[in-house]
């Protein structure tokens, strides 16, 4: 099961806390996880004895972000291995804990290979486990670093698509270290920006329904000392037509063969109106987010979150973990039913570019998608 442990450092910085760590106490491995359903009110942090644990801890949405999510996927084979749980079964509840987010189901499957490859070589039990561990920290490190190569790709993007800085970008939901073993995805772009004295205005969707811009962003802004201001969403046409917007700027959670783009619902009308307005819509997103497997947007399987999370105000620091109803202020009348789909899907006609670690794809077609994966492999490989 999983216990809460509140963080009481009050002389370090929120971001040195790391979204995900493996520990391992005089009583047995565990997965430390930053609780990101109680920022930015407090700083909690979740520690996962069994891959039960974990799958609650995804699913409510503590653990989230395509690429840490694919972490923390990896993590919990290795987990169910080195506590003597069956890794099969684990494997298959933590893939399928999110259905969106193909990372999640990279990651089980890279530790889960590990450790099957492992035990046919004529390995123990024990050195199964350590062949999934290895793997999932091999997959954290891989992640950290792919984190500051998309960071240097899209910071280059940048400065050929609006020459002379001062940039205003736009972001939607979070795609910080929050959801990366290093500093993010689009949001490292951004900080890279700001590092640089190139970013004059961090604009922050609050993004509905769970307010991961308002809640996570804005308190990654805040502690890397950029110059940021948070919106409704549907504020955001307002902007652009003010001519406010330079370059919007977003994660995934899953890029079809074709270039279709899952991420958090809201991101389609963004690159609507970048399209409309003439300003570069960006996808910032390592290689694990490419789904070679899913033909296009149409394939994708979106998930479909409580109604309550619409109908129903919840402060942050109110523990909703396995409550179907929130416990919140109700902002719709009793029995209000809620359509709250967690991603939309923009085509690829409406995306500038794709910034991996192996460079950018632009325009994005579904060759140039594949050309990337492969050099990809290849340098896996190598």
């Amino acid at each position: 099961m999983a216990d809460q442990y509140a963080y009481s450092g009050d002389d370090k910085r929120p971001t040195e806390i790391p979204a995900i760590r493996w520990e391992e106490p005089p009583e047995g491995p565990v997965l430390v996880l930053l609780d990101q359903t109680r920022l930015p009110a407090e700083e909690v942090e979740l520690v996962c004895t069994d891959a039960p644990a974990l799958v609650e801890a995804i699913r409510s949405l503590a653990v989230r972000g395509a690429p840490l999510l694919g972490i923390a996927g990896a993590y919990g084979v290795a987990l169910a291995a080195v506590r003597g749980f069956d890794v099969d079964e684990a494997a298959g509840a933590l893939a399928s804990a999110r259905p969106t987010a193909v990372n999640l189901a990279v990651g089980v499957r890279r530790a889960q290979a590990a450790h099957e490859t492992a035990l046919a070589k004529g390995g123990d039990i024990r050195q199964a486990a350590a062949a999934a561990l290895a793997a999932a920290r091999q997959l954290h490190r891989e992640d950290a670093e792919a984190s500051a190569r998309m960071a240097e790709h899209g910071l280059a993007l940048l400065a050929e698509l609006l020459p002379g800085g001062g940039h205003r970008i736009l972001t939607h939901c979070n795609t910080g270290s929050l959801v990366s073993g290093g500093e993010g995805t689009a949001f490292a772009v951004a900080l890279a920006a700001h590092r640089a004295g190139r970013l004059r205005r961090l604009w922050v969707d609050e993004t509905r329904p769970l307010l991961q811009g308002a809640r996570l962003t804005a308190y990654e802004a805040a502690r890397s000392g950029m110059a940021y201001t948070l919106l409704t969403d549907n504020a955001a046409g307002s902007l652009f037509a003010a001519g406010e917007v330079d370059a919007v700027l977003i994660g995934a959670d899953r890029i079809t063969a074709d270039g279709s783009v899952a991420n958090k619902v809201g991101s389609y009308p963004l690159a609507v109106l970048a399209r409309y307005h003439h300003v570069p819509f960006v996808v910032v997103a390592p290689v694990t987010t490419v789904d070679p497997d899913t033909p296009d947007g149409a394939s994708i399987e979106v998930e479909q979150r409580a109604g309550h999370e619409v109908t129903e105000f919840v402060a942050p620091q109110v523990p909703v973990t396995g409550a179907e109803a929130g416990g919140g202020i109700p902002v719709a009348p009793l029995g209000t039913q809620a359509y709250n789909p967690a991603f939309d899907v923009t085509p690829p006609e409406l995306v500038t570019a794709i910034v991996t670690e192996e460079g950018v794809v632009s325009p994005v077609t579904a060759e140039a998608l594949a050309e990337v994966c492969a050099r990809s492999h290849r340098v896996s490989a190598g």
